[in-house]
């Protein structure tokens, strides 16, 4: 997608017509920019990644309560468990499990 340098307006393309090559012109101004075959890479940007922050930290499950509830993991049958609103209001609340078994620790949600 291409912007007119003069006014910004989105630019349209128009194809070989008449004794001119495929070019840009701009429906707002005068402007009219020929197509050249090669491409030009006008900026290069790194991009990089972010990390992700947990939305459960362990220290949040320490002092959470506990239920009677499988781990599919190690079939474990208690685990620490916190509601938390990750979506809007009328829709059900997350539930976000740990394991209690030491050997398995392992974290998984529900909802």
């Amino acid at each position: 997608m291409e912007f007119c340098p003069t006014c910004g307006s989105m630019l349209m393309i128009e194809l070989p017509n008449m004794g001119h090559a495929t070019r840009f012109y701009c429906t707002t101004c005068p402007y009219v920019c020929p197509i050249e075959r090669g491409v030009k890479i006008k900026r290069k940007q790194i991009l990089f990644r972010k990390g992700i922050d947990p939305v459960i930290s362990s220290d949040d499950m320490k002092n959470a309560p506990t239920t009677e509830v499988p781990c599919p993991n190690c079939r474990h049958d208690k685990a620490a468990y916190k509601e938390v609103q990750t979506r809007s209001a009328d829709e059900p609340a997350t539930l976000f499990f740990k394991c209690l078994n030491v050997k398995c620790g392992h974290n998984w949600r529900e909802g």
